[in-house]
């Protein structure tokens, strides 16, 4: 499904969710459940931190669902639901530390392509020596397919940040890829 088609369709069901349709709620969380997960475990690294933020996210995106005016924008506003309830855990757990994501434990892909494993293997660990800022907003951008606005909105945080997030980690990821260091 195109990622066009796949953004109506969560429109869609956003909007019959945000009516109170039960149905679309429950495919409303089926479809975004594994991806939210997928971007708390990016963030926290903890599988019981990430059901945790995830469960409690849903909490908060059923409430605040009826006051969503734009219901494209579904996905950064649950994203950024999410990045909310798991920085709260990590403050809670660390309790004042600076926050520091878990990325070394990322769960294996979906469906890797064969051929391509190599080099997704080298992307990945490439990915994961990255600050969590920047793996965050990489991954937001080039695997869910947000926008820079999208992000911004999803990490709380202005635009002109996020490009400067994806210009470095692209930098860091090209570097190590060559075989050279960014730092």
């Amino acid at each position: 499904m195109s990622q066009d088609l796949e953004r109506a369709l969560d429109g869609y069901l956003a909007a019959s969710a945000r009516t109170g349709d039960r149905r679309a709620l429950g495919a409303l969380a089926g479809r975004w459940t594994p991806r939210l997960s997928a971007f708390a475990w990016r963030l926290m690294g903890d599988a019981d931190g990430v059901e945790e933020a995830v469960q409690d996210a849903w909490v908060e995106i059923l409430r605040d669902l009826p006051r969503l005016r734009d219901v494209d924008a579904f996905p950064a506003f649950a994203f950024r639901i999410v990045q909310r309830r798991c920085a709260r855990l990590i403050r809670q757990r660390q309790s004042g530390r600076r926050l520091k994501a878990g990325v070394e434990a990322e769960p294996p892909p979906e469906a890797p392509d064969m051929d391509r494993s190599v080099d997704a293997s080298r992307i990945r660990d490439a990915m994961r020596a990255l600050p969590t800022e920047q793996h965050a907003a990489l991954w937001l951008y080039h695997i869910q397919g947000l926008n820079v606005a999208e992000i911004a909105a999803a990490l709380d945080v202005p635009t002109g940040t996020i490009k400067t997030r994806l210009m470095h980690a692209r930098r860091k990821i090209a570097a190590q890829l060559q075989g050279g260091s960014d730092e």
